[in-house]
């Protein structure tokens, strides 16, 4: 299936936003993600389905300013 990840379009054979962040190599606890502009958090991560042409946000906390 065709997404777009933080911009750049990926093919993917994740069924979940798990599956695909644990194919992109995303870990952590501190991640923030987003499925079509809706956050999507950890708890929920294992069941939000993705369908193709979805836009998905991985973001990762950063220091400074």
């Amino acid at each position: 299936m065709n997404i777009i990840v933080n911009g750049e379009a990926l093919e993917t054979k994740g069924k979940t936003l798990l599956d695909l962040m644990a194919e992109l190599g995303f870990e952590g606890e501190w991640l923030a993600t987003a499925v079509n502009n809706q956050i999507v958090h950890k708890p929920e991560r294992s069941r939000q389905a993705l369908r193709n042409g979805d836009r998905i946000e991985i973001l990762s906390p950063m220091e400074g300013g």
